[in-house]
């Protein structure tokens, strides 16, 4: 029996909800939708963690600092 995260259980909630509230509506880019609905958030988190300093966001992230602000610039996060 595996253990499911308590972060994966509320993905997996979430769109357990998602789809019920779809009904008979076929879902479309649903990978995007959560890449896009999840990848804000940990923008953010790790930013304020990070006491805005974006080298070690980008660190805690696993990315560059120029990933992390090409990402930050999608999303509508530049400081």
């Amino acid at each position: 029996m595996s253990i499911i995260n308590p972060i994966e259980q509320c993905v997996r909630d979430s769109l357990e909800r998602y789809f019920s509230d779809l009904g008979d509506s076929e879902p479309h880019d649903m990978l995007a939708m959560v890449m896009r609905c999840v990848e804000r958030p940990v923008l953010q988190v790790a930013l304020e963690k990070a006491h805005g300093n974006q080298s070690r966001a980008a660190e805690m992230l696993g990315i560059t600092r120029s990933t992390l602000r090409k990402k930050l610039q999608a999303h509508d996060l530049q400081p």
